[in-house]
């Protein structure tokens, strides 16, 4: 059973909501995209002094501390009206990579910059279309005392514009020997690092990534040698990361439906409203239903991240948070394909140009939908975690 929002955290989503329906409206994403700049460096800024970038830092390394469901009500406002910004893989991702698995002093140093928004971070970890957590074959060898990464990374979000980059690679102290997973902290300007943009259907710094010979020192391991092959605390952050996209997925189409039941009210054919004929009111009804559910779904998933550093029953939460995610994860993808789908075609004809909002909408969600595993995935990862 989900907990209700708490009076702070109800304060936080009042003021997110207004703050990103003023700054970052749907306008501006467009402005953006017919510039071809991926996202505004002055809105980032902004989101980082309102201390949105920090909510899930804790209060002595410079964050709010308020914890992942108030990072969660964040993502959904910024879900709403797509605002484009870091928030997501910086506030949220980098935050929980330094968290799960930095050491005392990577977390002093990074995660006042994260809470700062002085830099943006990217989780560089699949390598191909498809997510498959268990085929890395980026490699990462010891160099005297320091490592060489060689290996491609495919559409890695914000990896055309983030000034660090997350990386997952096998580590080993030889070229031809196997080795354990990690995630290493590398500069983006790191010489033999090498960014090629995409251009996605959603119009974000989306790249693909390419490693030569890119050196880098001990420090850049995340957690040292003593993390090496830590594969639960990666799998950690990868889940929050599916969490935080479920929030921004719910966001997005809870802002989707109220379009369209506008929409529904308004349009008139054989002279009443549209939204008047039971057989659309139906299909209203239905979406209303998944959104509900995808709530839930994703605020439990939000909690048990919380109470599994909080709580009192920690071990318990800690141990739900995988099957959490991916049911927050696979219910937010199934929810915000099917509201895109019918927001495109209860608009009618207008729904199919780019003139109209819904379109945007339905770009955004096929990218989402895919990333750290679309709902089959999911699905699949459940019925594994209930040892089917």
């Amino acid at each position: 059973m989900t907990r209700p929002l708490t009076e702070d955290q109800k304060l936080l989503q009042d003021s997110a909501r207004e703050f990103f329906a003023d700054r970052a409206p749907l306008t501006a994403l467009r402005a953006g995209r017919d510039a071809g700049r991926p996202h505004d460096p002055v809105l980032w800024r902004e989101i980082a002094e309102l201390g949105f970038a920090g909510a899930a830092v804790p209060e002595e390394s410079g964050g709010s501390g308020m914890g992942w469901r108030a990072l969660g009500v964040v993502l959904e406002a910024a879900g709403r009206t797509l605002a484009a910004s870091p928030l997501t893989q910086t506030g949220c991702v980098g935050v929980a990579a330094l968290r799960t698995l930095g050491d005392d002093t990577q977390r002093a140093r990074w995660l006042p910059a994260l809470a700062a928004g002085t830099c943006t971070m990217a989780l560089a970890f699949d390598e191909s279309a498809h997510h498959a957590p268990s085929r890395i074959a980026m490699r990462a060898v010891r160099e005297g005392d320091g490592w060489r990464l060689d290996g491609q990374k495919r559409f890695v979000p914000d990896g055309a514009t983030a000034t660090h980059i997350l990386v997952a690679a096998t580590a080993a102290t030889t070229a031809d020997a196997a080795g354990p997973l990690a995630l290493f902290l590398v500069e983006a300007s790191a010489s033999g690092l090498t960014r090629q943009p995409l251009s996605m259907a959603d119009s974000r710094g989306m790249a693909d990534l390419g490693f030569a010979g890119v050196r880098v020192g001990n420090e850049a391991l995340l957690g040292g040698s003593a993390r090496l092959g830590d594969v639960a605390a990666i799998e950690r952050v990868l889940d929050i990361a599916r969490i935080g996209l479920a929030a921004e997925m719910l966001g997005a189409a809870d802002a989707l439906l109220v379009m369209t039941l506008d929409y529904l009210k308004q349009r008139r054919q054989f002279g009443q409203p549209i939204g008047a004929f039971q057989a659309l009111q139906h299909r209203a009804a239905r979406m209303f239903v998944d959104l509900e559910l995808t709530r839930s779904c994703v605020a439990a998933a939000l909690d048990a991240l919380d109470d599994a550093e909080t709580g009192r029953a920690a071990a318990e939460a800690s141990a739900q948070v995988p099957g959490l995610a991916s049911l927050a994860k696979a219910r937010a993808a199934d929810t915000l394909h099917l509201v895109s789908n019918e927001a495109v075609q209860l608009h009618g004809g207008i729904g199919m140009t780019d003139a109209h909002d819904a379109g945007l909408y339905l770009k955004r969600a096929r990218v989402l939908e895919t990333l750290y595993g679309s709902a089959g995935w999911h699905r699949d990862r459940s019925a594994r975690l209930e040892g089917y």
